[in-house]
């Protein structure tokens, strides 16, 4: 039988906001914090945070091979805000910073200004219905997409919510919102359940 259990990195950030998101969805969570906790997952939420600590964190951890070892092996991947920083290809302006680099895309890291500049904004997302709410808090911004990254939702004609197959990227942060579509989306678009 199929079954169907996410994992949200706990080294830092928002990530038992993510945990209650899932939870009203009925999904079985587990906080992630050694890379042994990703075995039988269907999927793993990078959380917002502080992006070179958690990179830190996750070297430290050996989070740095697990995770792209995660996805390679059929695992499905969501980072927010800081956690879309750790999965880009490119940090224009940061290219010494680590990252796992599983999502061609570049993104400038607080490239909508400090926590003072932090906003909120409606966003019509691909095939849902009605806007989303977006909780922006010092945002980077998606520069460009490669081959095969998916635009889900704009801002100001920027990419905000991107997917590559089993990757899912949002530079705002949905677990704020008290809206849970995106934690659905990936739950029942981006993850497959394990056997």
């Amino acid at each position: 039988m199929a079954v169907m259990r996410i994992g949200v990195l706990a080294l830092q950030g928002a990530f038992r906001e993510h945990r209650r998101a899932l939870g009203r969805l009925g999904v079985d969570t587990l906080e992630v914090r050694l890379p042994e906790h990703l075995k039988g997952l269907s999927g793993l939420i990078i959380p917002g945070g502080e992006s070179t600590t958690m990179m830190k964190l996750m070297e430290t951890y050996g989070f740095d091979r697990a995770i792209p070892d995660f996805y390679r092996a059929g695992g499905a991947v969501w980072g927010t805000c800081a956690g879309a920083i750790t999965l880009a290809s490119e940090l224009p302006g940061y290219e010494e910073q680590p990252r796992l680099a599983l999502l061609p895309v570049a993104v400038c890291r607080n490239a909508y200004g400090r926590q003072i500049d932090s906003f909120e904004a409606d966003l019509e997302v691909a095939g849902g219905e009605g806007t989303f709410h977006g909780v922006f808090i010092r945002a980077p911004r998606i520069t460009s997409v490669g081959e095969g990254v998916e635009v889900l939702s704009r801002f100001d004609g920027d990419p905000v919510l991107v997917r590559y197959g089993r990757v899912l990227v949002s530079i705002f942060h949905p677990e704020l919102s008290g809206d849970d579509r995106i934690h659905l989306l990936f739950v029942q678009e981006v993850c497959r359940p394990t056997a």
